[in-house]
């Protein structure tokens, strides 16, 4: 019996207002960085986010963009 390996499916999400914006992964190759840069061109507070993650959830990959946006201190 042969062993299969796969990739792990990815997806990106961030707390945009009182809701969770989910993103897909445009390119399984690239960094999560560079993911985040490409959707900053959508989303602009993604210019000031931190990568976190990722956390296995549903066979998915998930990271998390942090932004600082309107937070105090």
């Amino acid at each position: 019996m042969a062993l299969e390996v796969t990739g792990m499916a990815r997806s990106f999400t961030f707390k945009k207002g009182s809701g969770m914006v989910t993103l897909d992964d445009p390119n399984p190759s690239d960094s999560p960085e560079m993911v985040m840069s490409y959707y900053s061109n959508f989303y602009p507070e993604l210019t000031t986010a931190t990568v976190h993650g990722p956390v296995i959830k549903d066979d998915k990959a998930v990271y998390e963009f942090k932004t600082t946006i309107g937070t105090k201190g």
